[in-house]
């Protein structure tokens, strides 16, 4: 980075905002070295020893702590521009949260901390510690409170009658994969359970094993210089495919397609016979516009056209089609040619149509498509974790299909919605986009997978 720069970047930050970013910093630099950091100058030499010195990570350091001139200045700086690529960095839900507590705690309620904790923490530990972060960092060290269990947290934000930031540890607590008895991930729906007979109006039918394929289409490097890599991508397609292996369907990934290939491989797919199959899942994760994906030659694909696919494709009739989109949903200004182009294609017919008997199903019934994000919209991903939209999608697919009560996937795109709109981790406001035809209810529960399908 632009070392000029960091110097000026130094001078503007006293010792106690300092000590604020090495908290943040504390789940890239270990604590020892962390104890060894007097300036910003020596957490810049530590960041850059690790490979985080970077204006993206610094940014998100500087909107965290708001000192919003000083990401004025990194966003001034022509040299070390980067493209944001709407990911909320390398910082952790967990040490978000931690210092929004640190914020909203009065020096009163911090004293009140620490006499909440002076039995379980050395008193001369706790005489050094003047804020909230200096606390929570002993806490983690006496193993009190860490990522994965924060219930001392919680039951300490209610003791000091905070109400507002207990529901913030609550939602945080929340969003936790379920733990059983033993504090393990509860996999007691992991069994097949032995489920009430469908309504076969009702309810779609999922019977088959393997049920179908899940397609993962996951493009991380991109040619040339207008999108940049997307990391953390590689952790959705294993979030993505071991879920939906769970539920009983053959996962594959393609990694790395261009346009064509997406084009390609996808109409491939779209001849084979799914007849004995019941359903198809595709997940497509990429750089995006509005209404298109970026190969990554950097072309566009129409994602309408990609849907159309396999809306004639007989052996998926009434069958449903699954569709889940990580992408931005940019605008994208259109040439003239281009609009005309798109203008005479949408006029075209299918000479072939199959639907000449009304008795026939739609073409477009049996359809969800689960968008990351509304038009116009960005999409946002982590660097380490994922995407935020497959994330929480995960998740709450994992929890319903883990819960008695039977949700269907509606249901369950709905806590997504509200929960990816509301995640800690977003500072600009995502809201997903589910579109759907289904004409029945589909329930997704684990099944031990057995056989194999095609692979494309």
């Amino acid at each position: 980075m632009n070392r000029p720069l960091l110097a000026r970047i130094d001078d503007d930050l006293d010792s106690r905002e300092v000590a604020e970013l090495c908290f943040l910093c504390s789940d890239v630099i270990n604590r020892k070295q962390l104890e060894e950091i007097k300036c910003a100058r020596d957490l810049f030499v530590k960041l850059e020893e690790k490979g985080f010195l970077n204006s993206t990570f610094l940014a998100e350091l500087f909107r965290t702590t708001r000192r919003a001139d000083l990401l004025n200045m990194l966003e001034s700086d022509s040299r070390e521009r980067e493209e944001t690529d709407a990911c909320p960095a390398y910082l952790s839900e967990y040490r978000l949260m931690l210092y929004k507590i640190h914020e909203d705690l009065t020096d009163d309620k911090v004293e009140t901390l620490k006499f909440l904790v002076n039995d379980q923490i050395a008193k001369r530990q706790l005489d050094k510690s003047s804020t909230a972060l200096n606390v929570f960092a002993e806490m983690e060290k006496a193993g009190l409170i860490s990522k994965d269990n924060v219930d001392k947290l919680h039951e300490l934000m209610i003791n000091t009658d905070n109400v507002p930031l207990a529901k913030t540890v609550k939602g945080y607590k929340d969003r936790l994969p379920p733990t059983g008895p033993g504090g393990g991930v509860n996999n007691h729906s992991a069994q097949q359970e032995t489920m009430p007979s469908e309504d076969i109006d009702e309810f779609y039918s999922l019977t088959q094993n393997p049920r179908g394929c899940c397609v993962i289409i996951s493009n991380e490097d991109f040619t040339g210089s207008k999108y940049r890599k997307r990391l953390g991508s590689k952790m959705d397609d294993e979030n993505l495919s071991n879920l939906f292996k769970r539920f009983g369907f053959v996962p594959i990934i393609h990694t790395n397609l261009t346009a064509d290939k997406i084009t390609e491989m996808l109409k491939e797919l779209s001849k084979r016979d799914f007849s004995k199959e019941d359903a198809l899942v595709v997940c497509v994760l990429s750089h995006g516009e509005r209404g298109i994906i970026i190969g990554t030659d950097g072309k566009e694909v129409k994602l309408d056209n990609l849907f159309d696919l396999f809306k004639n494709v007989p052996s998926l009739f009434g069958k449903p089609k699954l569709f889940f989109i990580q992408a931005c949903q940019d605008e994208v200004p259109l040439t003239a040619t281009q609009k005309t182009n798109q203008d005479e294609q949408s006029k075209e017919t299918p000479s072939d149509s199959v639907f000449s008997d009304a008795s026939c199903p739609s073409k477009d019934g049996d359809i969800l498509i689960g968008m990351a994000t509304v038009p116009y919209s960005k999409a946002y991903r982590h660097t380490e974790k994922g995407s935020i939209y497959i994330q929480v999608l995960c998740q709450e697919l994992e929890n319903a299909a883990n819960s008695p009560k039977r949700d269907d996937i509606l249901t369950v795109l709905t806590r997504v919605n509200r929960k990816v709109n509301n995640h800690f981790m977003i500072r600009n406001k995502q809201m997903p986009e589910p579109k759907y035809t289904l004409t029945k209810r589909l329930v997704l529960r684990f099944v031990e997978l057995s056989g194999t399908v095609p692979t494309y």
